[in-house]
C-alpha cells in the first residue's frame, strides 16, 4: 500500500490549494460578535490551520464526477467548520491542552482569564470551558449558513441544499455524537468486554461518517448519478475509518512536534483502541497488569506511559491496527476502481493511501 513521496507531495499540494480557497472563503464571512473572546475562539483552529483533508476530499469527489469544484467551496467550508466544532468539544472531553501546536481553545481562554481578567484558577477553568463550548455551538450554526450559500451564492438546486443540510444535522450529527459517547463509555469498560467490531463501529461513527458525508456531498454537487454518489460516499467513509485507526497509531508512536499534541494521551485517557485489543492477548500476566493499571491513569509517569507504548510495539498491537487500516483502504479502493480516470480520481486514490501512510 505504499505510495511514493512524489505522489504524496502532489496530493498535499492539491489539498493545500483547496485549503487556501476554503480558508479565504471562511475568513471573509466570519460572523461579527459583541465580545472579541468568542470571535477569537471561533476562528482559533481555522487560523491555526490543519490538514483540511475533509474539505479537500469533498472537492476531489466533486471533480472526480466531472463537477466544478469551485461550486462546492461553501460545502467544503461547512465540512471544515463542522469538523472544527467537534475538535473544540473533543479537546474538552479528552482534557487535551494542545492542538495543532497551540493551546486548545479551553486552555487558551482559561489562561487568558487568569492573565487578562484576573480570575482565580477554578473560575478561569470554568471560563475556558464555557468559551470553548459556546465556540463549538457557534461553529455549528455558522456551518449551516455555509451550506445555504450553495443556493444563495452559487445557485445550486435548493432541494440539494436542503437534503445536504438535513443529512448533516440529522444522520451525521446523531451518528458522530453517538460515536463520541461510545468512546467515553468504552474507556471505562473492561477491555475483555469489547471486541474489534465494536471499536471499528465506534471509529466509523466518530470519524468515518463525516468523511462519508464529504464524499457524498461532493459527488452530489457534481451532479453524479445516485449510484455513483453512494459508491464515492462508501469509499470516503471506509477511508475515514482507516484515517482514525492511523490517528490512534500516531497518537502512540508519532512525533509530538509534528502532531502538535502530546504522545500517549490516549493511554492516559484509557482509550480502547485496536492497538490495545491487539496487544493485550499477546502480553504476559505482568505486562497485562501494568498496561491495564496505566490505561486511564492520569497520574501515570512519562516513563510508565513509554513502557506501555513499548509493549504495544513488542506485542504486535500496532501492526494489528495497521493491517486493519490497510484492509479498509484496499476494500474502499476496489469500490471506485472502475470510475473513469481523471486527475481528481487519481487524487482520491492518493488520498486513500496517504491516510494510512502519513506520519502526522
Amino acid at each position: 500500500m505504499t505510495q511514493d513521496k512524489t505522489d504524496f507531495s502532489t496530493l498535499i499540494e492539491a489539498v493545500s490549494e483547496r485549503q487556501k480557497h476554503v480558508k479565504a472563503y471562511l475568513m471573509s464571512r466570519v460572523p461579527q460578535f459583541l465580545h472579541p473572546h468568542l470571535q477569537a475562539a471561533v476562528t482559533s483552529y481555522i487560523e491555526a490551520g490543519g490538514k483540511s483533508l475533509r474539505p479537500g476530499v469533498l472537492m476531489f469527489s466533486c471533480g472526480a464526477v466531472g463537477g466544478d469544484e469551485m461550486l462546492a467551496i461553501p460545502a467544503a467550508a461547512a465540512v471544515e467548520l463542522y469538523h472544527t466544532w467537534t475538535l473544540v468539544h473533543d479537546d474538552i472531553i479528552d482534557r487535551d491542552e494542545r492542538r495543532r501546536g497551540s493551546p486548545t481553545v479551553h486552555a487558551q481562554f482559561r489562561d487568558l482569564a487568569r492573565t487578562e481578567l484576573g480570575y482565580e484558577d477554578h473560575k478561569a477553568t470554568h471560563y475556558g470551558l464555557s468559551v470553548a463550548i459556546l465556540a463549538g455551538d457557534m461553529q455549528q450554526g455558522w456551518c449551516n449558513t455555509m451550506l445555504t450559500n450553495l443556493y444563495r451564492e452559487n445557485h445550486l438546486p435548493p432541494e440539494l441544499v436542503l437534503q445536504l443540510s438535513h443529512e448533516l444535522f440529522s444522520r451525521v450529527q446523531t451518528t458522530l455524537v453517538d460515536g463520541e459517547a461510545l468512546d467515553i463509555l468504552y474507556a471505562e469498560m473492561p477491555v475483555e468486554k469489547l471486541n474489534a467490531e465494536q471499536i471499528l463501529d465506534m471509529l466509523w461513527k466518530k470519524t468515518g461518517v463525516l468523511y462519508e458525508f464529504a464524499g457524498r456531498a461532493g459527488a452530489a454537487i457534481g451532479s453524479a448519478p445516485s449510484e455513483v454518489v453512494e459508491r464515492i460516499a462508501h469509499f470516503t467513509g471506509k477511508c475515514g475509518t482507516a484515517f482514525q485507526i492511523q490517528d490512534d497509531i500516531l497518537g502512540i508512536v508519532g512525533n509530538e512536534k509534528q502532531l502538535g499534541k502530546p504522545i500517549g494521551s490516549d493511554v492516559r485517557e484509557g482509550k480502547r483502541t485496536l492497538i490495545v485489543l491487539g496487544s493485550l492477548p499477546q502480553m504476559s500476566a505482568a505486562e497485562r497488569e501494568l498496561t491495564l493499571k496505566t490505561l486511564g491513569n492520569h497520574e501515570a509517569s512519562e516513563a510508565t506511559i513509554q513502557e506501555v507504548i513499548d509493549l504495544f510495539r513488542k506485542t504486535g498491537g500496532i501492526d494489528y491496527a495497521k493491517t486493519i487500516a490497510q484492509t479498509y483502504v484496499r476494500d474502499a479502493l476496489a469500490g471506485i476502481a472502475d470510475l473513469p480516470d481523471s486527475a481528481s480520481k487519481r487524487l482520491l486514490v492518493s488520498w486513500a493511501n496517504y491516510l494510512i501512510e502519513r506520519e502526522f
